[in-house]
């Protein structure tokens, strides 16, 4: 059964060069916020995360609020191991499956049906699973003889499709989303919506990061609440949505 653990995590990022370059910009590249302190060398330090806990179990749908900066991407980084804690850990029992860029790992110059497999392996999907997959996705995509061509050819809309199908064929055990996957032009919503409910629906933890309040509410059974890297809650949406617009209202 998938399940995490978040134990007293707490993330920081030095920043050597901030006389070269403004903050601003070093903390939009890194894509967080926090709080800003000088440590004893005098480096400025971002605290993206301190001190954050909790627990997920099987079934659950965690979606994760805050305002920019507050360390919701930073979170979620964490959660698929793509940043180490400086303290604190994290333990998670199951396959975890960021879906942070569906198109990450295709290549413009291979074929529809190249990328099926490329991008497949990347999701960390056996040769024998992406051929049993190949043609559902392709039906499902509506590329027609597209898929025998280079995808540079592609329009946005197609590419989108193309990497939505394949995004939505696995079977994770934890799925981390960083807003709702975009799903292409209108025509294309609604089948993408129904393929994703039932994608989310096999998935044994969610944890998703919106802006969106009807998101969250529709997605989620429980939610967390993040201010400048601090766990400000953890409880139903209701409430944390609550308290949330409490905190934006001062």
């Amino acid at each position: 059964m998938a399940s995490i653990v978040v134990d007293s995590v707490s993330v920081e990022f030095p920043i050597y060069d901030v006389s070269a370059r403004s903050l601003r910009n070093t903390l939009l590249n890194l894509g967080t916020g926090g709080t800003i302190r000088t440590d004893a060398s005098k480096h400025v330090v971002v605290n993206a995360l301190q001190d954050v806990s909790f627990s997920l179990r099987h079934g659950d749908r965690l979606g994760i609020l805050g305002a920019n900066g507050a360390g919701k991407t930073t979170l979620l980084r964490v959660l698929a191991g793509i940043y180490e804690p400086n303290r604190g850990r994290v333990i998670t029992a199951g396959q975890v499956s960021p879906l942070f860029d569906i198109t990450l790992g295709m290549d413009p110059d291979a074929t529809g049906y190249e990328n099926i497999k490329i991008r497949g392996l990347f999701l960390d999907m056996t040769n024998a699973e992406i051929e049993s997959h190949t043609e559902e996705i392709v039906a499902f995509s509506e590329l027609g003889s597209y898929i025998h061509m280079p995808i540079r050819t592609y329009s946005q809309g197609m590419m989108v499709r193309l990497a939505f199908a394949i995004a939505t064929t696995p079977r994770p055990d934890i799925l981390l989303l960083d807003e709702m996957i975009g799903a292409g032009d209108a025509h294309f919503i609604e089948q993408a919506q129904n393929r994703l409910d039932q994608f989310l629906g096999r998935t044994g933890i969610v944890v998703l990061a919106s802006h969106s309040n009807d998101v969250i509410r529709k997605m989620c059974n429980k939610a967390i609440l993040l201010d400048h890297g601090k766990l400000v809650g953890v409880d139903s949406v209701d409430e944390i949505l609550e308290v949330y617009a409490s905190l934006i209202n001062g």
